[in-house]
């Protein structure tokens, strides 16, 4: 009688026994096509970056956690954003009500942003910032007040989200139409490789479309292809892919099957490592995946909320086993509130003991030779393969986002999954098996209401004090660049210096590209 049927997230059958490897594995770590690593010595030589995602409430709250997460041994910071900011709206909008400073930190100006990050010296740090639509704009204001620190622009270095198709397919938070949207992204590209040739210009986020429902093997595909639209939107442009590939990262999404997801990421690097030899990159650097891993945020649950370190602690050896460049651990209680300070303590001593007590960092790609790893890795590629064939076949993602199909395909998958967790054939421990009377709740994370007054505040004194006129005059040429076909970096980061705000900024593009 054959047994039970497994399969994993993304309808992989699992063998009960793996005798041998679905083809065998010759290469070497750091060398074509780095299934097992971009580094020939990976963690041997340095451990991951640990990056703590924070911000919330003010700029000058979200400044204490990131001299706390400092002082506790984080390695870069990773700043979250709030939504208004997120869709290029002040804080004294009306769409902003009810929103200022709740998923991250509220930034306005120039002066939140030297507020965020006082007494932090931006040359002697990375930073990542989650910001999509409005990435050109925060990405000056970074550059500014390095500026006015002083800071070499040559050596500065970080992330900027910046993908703004995955927000078409799965998260929401765009302004402008794809094609005005793409025009500015590869134009960060552009100023990038001249001003700032140490910064990542954008992080092509798997992340949001696996926290919308997508599978594994769907998240591995859409991230894929929408990374092969940037590349040919920037050579396009006439970018050299030898140049610009090599600052293009990843954000990749860490949930709870643990042989999967080191799949996941094994057979990332070596579906990239084809993509960009096939579109022309002949230096390794330009055809390596380099990619950010944050542990999966819709897998941790309300109900028994401490069941959450453990998963959190799986996904992050997962994700290290897998081969990431840096790490963000989700706090405990991330189902319920922003994180505590104790639980982002937590969730940074996870990755630490991860790193210094268990062994897996020792030798590279510990897992590779092991039959049901090679094998789920070739079948991982072969499945993504077919969905980036048939994005391929529209026209690419631009295409396939604007007849919807990523969109129906990661709302089929969510569907299927939250009706296997109703069925309970998906087991969530706490929530639809082993579960209990919940007692006592635990502390939260609130965000005080009166924030919103105190930015309004704030933007009615900057306004009184900057030169208005300047403002207007830096406004009046960013328009006018948009109408044509300047690179509109130079632009933004004239109206940033003369202390225009976010909202206005964006404001001016709307005028000219309109709303999506």
């Amino acid at each position: 009688m054959p047994g039970k049927k497994i399969t994993t997230s993304s309808g992989i059958e699992i063998r009960e026994l793996y005798t041998r490897s679905a083809q065998p594995m010759n290469e070497l770590p750091g060398e074509f096509p780095f299934t097992r690593g971009i580094q020939k010595d990976m963690y041997r030589g340095r451990p991951w970056t640990m990056r703590q995602y924070a911000g919330f409430s003010t700029a000058e709250e979200s400044n204490k956690r990131y001299h706390y997460l400092l002082s506790q041994g984080t390695m870069g910071l990773s700043v979250a954003f709030d939504l208004p900011t997120q869709i290029g709206y002040d804080s004294d909008h009306e769409l902003s009500e009810g929103e200022v400073g709740k998923v991250g930190v509220a930034i306005d100006s120039l002066k939140d942003m030297e507020a965020l990050f006082d007494g932090i010296e931006l040359q002697k740090i990375t930073t990542s910032m989650t910001i999509n639509a409005t990435a050109s704009t925060l990405l000056a204001m970074y550059i500014a007040l390095a500026k006015k620190q002083g800071a070499d622009l040559k050596q500065l270095s970080g992330t900027i989200q910046n993908d703004i198709l995955k927000e078409y397919a799965a998260r929401g938070t765009y302004i402008y139409p794809p094609q005005q949207s793409m025009r500015i992204i590869t134009d960060v590209f552009e100023y990038c490789s001249t001003e700032l040739p140490k910064w990542n210009t954008i992080s092509i986020s798997g992340y949001h479309i696996r926290e919308a429902g997508s599978t594994a093997v769907q998240e591995l595909a859409f991230t894929l292809a929408n990374g092969k639209a940037y590349l040919k939107a920037a050579q396009e442009k006439g970018l050299d892919i030898n140049v610009f590939a090599k600052r293009l990262s990843f954000f990749f999404n860490c949930h709870n099957n643990f042989f999967e997801e080191i799949c996941k990421f094994r057979a990332a690097r070596c579906m990239w490592a084809h993509i960009t030899k096939e579109l022309g990159a002949t230096d390794p650097a330009a055809q390596k995946l380099r990619f950010h891993t944050q542990t999966g945020g819709s897998t941790l649950t309300a109900q028994q909320p401490m069941n959450n370190i453990v998963r959190v602690t799986s996904q992050a050896m997962a994700a290290v086993l897998g081969g990431t460049q840096s790490l963000h651990t989700n706090g405990y209680d991330e189902a319920l509130s922003l994180p505590t300070e104790a639980a982002a303590k937590i969730a940074l001593r996870t990755q630490q003991i991860i790193a210094f007590e268990s062994g897996v960092t020792d030798t590279v790609d510990p897992l590779a030779g092991s039959y049901f790893v090679e094998t789920l890795t070739t079948e991982m590629e072969q499945a993504a393969q077919l969905y980036i064939d048939k994005i391929d076949a529209m026209g690419g993602s631009v295409k396939a986002i604007e007849q919807d199909y990523i969109q129906q395909e990661i709302a089929r998958s969510a569907y299927e999954y939250q009706s296997q967790i109703e069925n309970g054939e998906q087991v969530l421990v706490g929530v639809n098996r082993f579960t209990e009377d919940e007692g006592k709740g635990i502390e939260v994370f609130r965000v005080d209401d009166s924030i919103r007054q105190h930015q309004i505040e704030k933007l009615n004194k900057l306004k009184k004090e900057r030169d208005n006129d300047s403002v207007q005059r830096s406004l009046t040429a960013l328009e006018s660049a948009a109408r044509g076909t300047q690179n509109l970096m130079p632009f933004i980061l004239n109206s940033v210096e003369n202390y225009a705000t976010l909202g206005e900024i964006a404001d001016a593009m709307r005028s000219v590209f309109g709303e999506y």
